[in-house]
């Protein structure tokens, strides 16, 4: 019997993702997956996240059981190992018979046929552990929060150091947990539309503007394909409206789009240009905005054809991403160390070419989703020793704005907040990890 649907497209994705360090949240949404029956996209979205949210934990299992080290394996079978593994660890509702059996079908369906007995060898002493109760480590340094929770240990080595050991337990306790879907409306008088298409909503954690997804899929409604709905996790739509207002605003580093339309939202008659060194995600820009006052451009943020006379400014900078892992898992098992120190010289190359745009008076928001220090602090901190023209601005008046203003749904600011930055810390707030400051330019 041939695989089932959904995990034949799961091992495809897995595969790709090993291979190709292709994205699985991207994956997810492409025309082949949206074509399974709801049932089968489910599942194949359960395993392709399960798998890597769990992945040390499913290789220490299949490691246990293998006579073959797990580096001797072909990527294929190793996959299929794996897929097999977190449905016998962590979805009780799937025989054990029917996990083994497709994953050995996938082994074949690989043109891997030699290894198929080794696979369901391994994969029938993987099921006879997991039904052997086992006593959990208690979670208290780094060593019992990665080996518990699926992390790399020297990540949350770091976090401890520079978050403690309560904040790094909740950013990887969240890190394992299914995210919720946040979207911002253009308008509450959308909100009746989207209840008569079947979609519950409940308010926002963080913004009044925002809603989470209780119920329905609300990329099947008309308001999300015409534009007038946005899918955008809640800190994400915090360093957006941290831009504020202007008449002229930039967006230096502008795809997919989600901050550009909300800045746009609050800014209808300004000119606001966004900029995009990448032509396909600038045609895709193109597509997601459709605001009138927005010019797309396909330009490096290092060397934009622009006046610098803008009076606000957003440098939304690439990053490592440690702040969206419950929506990244795979990002956590790629990323080296000396990843950051390259990541750091090129935000601050970025920041300070986004400062020269700046009018006098004019305020820049510089943003990550990322926990890491040398991406966040040093990256403001050295940018500032630079550019002698510009100041740091404290992130509490902005904050206690957006509360004044009745935009800001919480009440605990200081829990928003690290120093002069603004930082949403994942299981601290029900969101992702983003990291704001605000600068301007006095001189």
């Amino acid at each position: 019997m041939p695989a089932s649907p959904a995990r034949a497209a799961a091992f495809d994705i897995l595969l790709r993702v090993e291979q190709q360090e292709a994205y699985a949240s991207e994956l997810l949404h492409s025309d082949k997956v949206a074509k399974l029956i709801v049932a089968d996209r489910a599942l194949a979205t359960e395993i392709v996240m399960g798998v890597l949210r769990w992945r040390s934990k499913l290789d220490s299992a299949i490691r246990a059981n293998s006579a073959r080290p797990l580096a001797k394996l072909d990527a294929e079978v190793l996959v299929a190992l794996r897929i097999a593994t977190y449905q016998l660890l962590y979805l009780g509702r799937v025989p054990a018979r029917a996990a083994i059996n497709e994953s050995v079908e996938l082994v074949k369906r690989a043109r891997k046929t030699s290894a198929a007995p080794f696979a369901n060898a391994v994969l029938r002493k993987v099921a006879d552990t997991a039904k052997t109760p086992h006593s959990s480590l208690m979670l208290g340094g780094a060593w019992e929060l990665a080996e518990n929770l699926a992390h790399p240990r020297w990540l949350v080595e770091r976090w401890i150091e520079h978050y403690g050991i309560e904040n790094a337990e909740a950013v990887a306790k969240y890190d394992q947990t299914v995210p919720v879907t946040a979207i911002r409306i253009a308008g509450n008088e959308v909100l009746s539309e989207l209840e008569r298409e079947g979609i519950a909503l409940a308010p926002g954690a963080l913004l009044t503007s925002a809603r989470i997804v209780t119920g329905g899929d609300i990329t099947h409604t008309r308001a999300f394909g015409e534009g007038r709905v946005f899918i955008q996790d809640e800190a994400s739509q915090l360093v957006a409206a941290l831009v504020g207002n202007g008449s002229r605003i930039l967006d230096c580093c502008a795809a997919p789009g989600s901050k550009t339309a909300a800045i746009a939202s609050r800014n209808l008659q300004s000119e606001i240009v966004a900029a995009e060194l990448h032509p396909h995600r600038a045609a895709l820009l193109r597509q997601r905005v459709r605001a009138a006052n927005v010019r797309v451009i396909h330009a490096d943020a290092l060397q934009l054809p622009t006046d610098g006379r803008f009076d606000r400014v957003l440098a939304d900078v690439p990053c490592s991403g440690t702040g969206t892992l419950a929506r990244n898992p795979e990002i956590k098992w790629r990323l080296k160390l000396e990843d950051f120190e390259e990541l750091h010289q090129k935000q601050v190359a970025i920041l300070l070419a986004a400062l020269g745009q700046l009018a006098l008076g004019g305020r820049a928001v510089y943003s990550t989703c990322s926990l890491e220090l040398e991406e966040n602090e040093a990256v403001v901190e050295e940018v500032l020793r630079a550019d002698k023209d510009c100041r740091l601005l404290d992130c509490r008046s902005e904050v206690n704005h957006l509360r004044e203003s009745g935009e800001l749904a919480i009440d605990d600011i200081d829990g928003l907040l690290r120093g002069a930055y603004l930082r949403t810390m994942p299981g601290k707030q029900p969101c992702d990890g983003f990291f704001a400051a605000v600068i301007e330019r006095n001189r």
